[in-house]
């Protein structure tokens, strides 16, 4: 069987017809190798949820629920601010997020269904929200966050890919080098059907290791939006929503729970 064929793609059309979100499966152990929780990118994201929670909540906020925490770089950071509670759809992610943060809870759960049973003075979503396919899923991740927070707390999150700011075919190049590895890592977005609510997003990744390379290839389905339908969403589950503009270029929803 060709490699084509393994990914799920036509040798014919060239069309991949699969969602494999293989970087939180099998190739979640690479995500440790890509970039350090303490460097610049990851430090300027996770501060900037720290300053909208300290600015907008009207209770002091002590307790955070992480809803798609991924493999916990984030966490890193704002565990110095809040005691954390992560969720992730993702064991495997999960997995990375202990071995960097032992201390916290983490808990494998799906953003639109998960019940834990207790309330947060904030709750956050980061980029995992791009999962979200549909309006109803997008619905539904707004509403467990809204049932995990207490009155008066304030729910983040930023729209990272809109039908307004979404560039096709956007290409980006990163390397890294760890552990006697070098790895270039490739993502292109793509979106077929402008009419619909998904978009393509495919990963490569160029990986040197004793001499040999290896290439590793993923694909995944991610949501797209108007802006508006974020906040219309938002205020339809019962937030009362403030649009910021975060240092990271992404949109950032400010959400109290009345």
């Amino acid at each position: 069987m060709s490699l084509l064929r393994q990914q799920g793609v036509s040798e014919n059309s060239m069309k991949i017809t699969t969602d494999e979100r293989r970087m939180y499966g099998d190739l979640a152990w690479l995500w440790p190798l890509m970039g350090q929780p303490d460097e610049e990118d990851w430090l300027a994201e996770a501060e900037e949820f720290v300053s909208a929670i300290q600015k907008y909540s009207r209770i002091q906020a002590r307790t955070l629920l992480n809803l798609g925490c991924g493999g916990g770089k984030n966490d890193y950071t704002l565990k110095k601010y809040f005691a954390i509670t992560g969720v992730d759809i993702s064991e495997n992610m999960l997995a990375n997020a202990r071995r960097l943060n032992p201390e916290i809870a983490y808990s494998v759960g799906d953003m639109r269904d998960a019940r834990l049973g207790k309330m947060f003075d904030a709750v956050m979503i980061a980029d995992s929200i791009d999962y979200m396919l549909t309006e109803d899923d997008l619905r539904a991740a707004f509403f467990t966050a809204f049932a995990h927070l207490k009155s008066g707390g304030v729910f983040c999150t930023y729209a990272e890919t809109t039908r307004e700011r979404f560039r096709q075919n956007e290409t980006k190049c990163s390397t890294y080098a760890r552990d006697n590895m070098d790895i270039a890592f490739f993502e292109n977005s793509y979106d077929p059907d402008p009419t619909d609510t998904t978009y393509e997003y495919a990963c490569v990744w160029l990986i040197h290791r004793a001499g040999k390379l290896e290439i590793e290839t993923d694909h995944h389905l991610g949501g797209i939006f108007p802006l508006q339908t974020w906040r219309d969403l938002l205020q339809e589950v019962g937030f009362q929503v403030t649009l910021i503009e975060a240092p990271f270029n992404a949109p950032m929803f400010v959400c109290i729970k009345p």
